[in-house]
């Protein structure tokens, strides 16, 4: 297993994008909650990023609102399974982590989907930033709760409610 990063800027601070065997596997915001440490993100290298870096940019211009990219998602089925949900959030859109476990068939989990959300590898391309708490307040973002509002008012989502000190 071969791992390579690379850093690029954004609108939300310095973004660390990390492939494994080539395809993107990471995407991580200064001071993420549930960020690996940097030694394990492999050496320095721009090459294995040049498509996620374009899709990125334009995302960051308002000129792309679709991800199309190969993505290593490393997780457990339950966390796969969430991720995979969170990428057919419409962008614009919310969900709550309520409605997240009824799609996946287990209503009541909604503690354990939000605890996959936190622990999402790809943010931005994989969107946990989309999902809200029950009553539509912002609530745990592992980038931090300022970075979740900004992403939904530039998505043009519904104006969340001032972030809520709940963290999971």
């Amino acid at each position: 297993m071969h791992r390579h990063h690379t850093l690029m800027d954004s609108p939300y601070g310095p973004l660390t994008l990390v492939a494994t065997d080539g395809t993107l596997s990471g995407l991580y915001m200064t001071d993420q909650r549930h960020r690996p440490p940097e030694e394990t993100f492999g050496d320095r290298d721009p090459a294995p990023f040049g498509e996620a870096i374009r899709q990125l940019e334009a995302y960051f211009a308002g000129e792309l609102t679709d991800f199309d990219l190969e993505l290593r998602l490393d997780g457990t089925p339950f966390q796969r399974s969430v991720w995979r949900r969170l990428q057919q959030i419409p962008y614009g859109e919310t969900r709550t982590y309520g409605e997240l476990a009824e799609a996946l068939g287990k209503p009541g989990a909604s503690r354990a989907v939000g605890l996959a959300n936190g622990k999402n590898p790809i943010g931005v391309i994989v969107p946990c930033h989309r999902v809200v708490g029950a009553n539509g307040s912002l609530t745990g973002y592992g980038g931090g709760l300022d970075r979740k509002q900004r992403l939904l008012e530039f998505e043009g989502g519904a104006a969340a409610p001032a972030p809520e000190a709940v963290l999971f």
